[in-house]
């Protein structure tokens, strides 16, 4: 189950119910939500004159506006980002000297690509797009010819002799 952020009509709800005398874990089981996002947003979004769902809406979006994931990027560095992929600097060191993270501009060159764009072609190291370690697989070390536990001897179930 993916987390999604209340909405507003929910955060209207929240009001309403909160008004009519439902404590958090009711609102929480009549919106189809758990009871530590409804009490996360109560404590989030409460001004001096309590909880407002207009003034809530209002503080989850400045929150969003200066979240470091937002998406927002000032256009001169949209301009100029591209230009420098081009002149062959690696997106490291366009980060370094512009305010935009490497990783949005990876994001941005595999777009292009996705698109049909060139811009991947300027990168100096051609690879394909980079997976998280182990690409999905399991981790873990699994033991060859290994037995479910129900196949154990019965005296070992019993425990009634110790092994020397």
């Amino acid at each position: 189950m993916k987390y999604k952020h209340l909405s507003q009509a929910e955060r209207y709800q929240i009001y309403t119910l909160m008004k009519a005398g439902h404590d958090q874990t009711q609102i929480a089981k009549l919106l189809g939500r758990h009871k530590s996002i409804i009490s996360r947003g109560l404590i989030r979004n409460t001004g001096s004159r309590g909880y407002r769902p207009k003034q809530a809406c209002e503080f989850t979006a400045e929150r969003a506006q200066n979240s470091r994931n937002a998406t927002t990027v000032e256009p001169w560095v949209r301009k100029e980002a591209p230009f420098l992929v081009r002149m062959q600097w690696c997106p490291e060191q366009i980060a370094a000297r512009m305010p935009i993270g490497h990783e949005t501009l990876y994001q941005h060159v595999y777009a292009d690509k996705a698109q049909g764009g060139v811009l991947c072609i300027s990168l100096r190291c051609q690879k394909q797009k980079r997976e998280r370690y182990a690409g999905g697989r399991d981790r873990r070390v699994q033991m060859p010819n290994r037995r479910p536990l129900s196949y154990r001897p019965l005296h070992i179930q019993a425990r009634n002799r110790v092994l020397v």
